[in-house]
């Protein structure tokens, strides 16, 4: 499961692909993927890659690992493919956009739009076995996602990073919070959203930072 880069991840990512970790995390994918019912599809495992160029990343959105029913997942994190049904998380992130910046909700979960406009949504781990939240953590994915973060963290040109719930939150040790803007809030799944995801206006404290360096502001809607 290694991937073939069209923009600069490449350069930053193929070394990784030769690790013994990632040769060994490849091995065990390759049996998942042949053994069981795994999400995504292998071709979009690195989509988050393809969708957002290393140059073109402003903003860095972490979550913990894929949706696990048929017809979600598609290598962006948080995201759905079109026409299936808004997982609730996103349905509590496009409250929360409408509430901070008056974009009404969307009727797709595909946030691609966002992708492309420089937004990396980052899964911890990339893969997960059908309907078995959590099944590929430990696999190895999260040594290699951690290497990303780094990588996102070496950028000169500042960084907007959204860290909802603690375990994306455990992340921000990776990040130099002196040059780059770390947004902490809690997780904006149904049993946590109350407690500090709403009300949080991450979407407009992005734009805001970005223009304070010199940088084009997101587009936050999903048409």
């Amino acid at each position: 499961m290694g991937a073939v880069f069209e923009n600069d991840w490449g350069e930053y990512l193929y070394p990784e692909f030769e690790k013994p970790y990632y040769k060994d995390l490849r091995k065990k994918l390759a049996a998942e993927y042949r053994t069981r019912k795994v999400y995504p599809d292998m071709y979009d495992i690195f989509n988050a890659f393809h969708y957002t160029s290393y140059a073109d990343m402003r903003v860095v959105i972490i979550g913990q690992d894929p949706y696990h029913d048929e017809g979600q997942a598609h290598g962006l994190c948080f995201s759905v493919r079109d026409g299936t049904a808004l997982p609730p998380s996103l349905v509590n992130i496009y409250k929360e956009l409408q509430d901070d910046l008056g974009i009404p909700p969307a009727k797709t979960g595909d946030l691609t739009p966002w992708a492309r406009q420089g937004v990396l949504l980052l899964n911890s781990v990339l893969t997960v076995r059908a309907h078995q939240a959590a099944s590929h953590r430990f696999l190895g994915w999260e040594t290699f996602t951690d290497r990303v973060i780094s990588i996102a963290n070496e950028k000169t040109t500042p960084v907007a990073f959204i860290l909802w719930g603690a375990f994306a939150q455990s992340k921000a040790s990776l990040i130099t919070e002196e040059r780059h803007l770390i947004i902490k809030s809690a997780h904006p799944s149904p049993l946590s959203a109350h407690r500090g995801f709403f009300g949080s206006r991450p979407f407009s404290r992005v734009n805001d930072f970005l223009l304070s360096t010199g940088q084009k502001p997101i587009d936050w809607r999903i048409e």
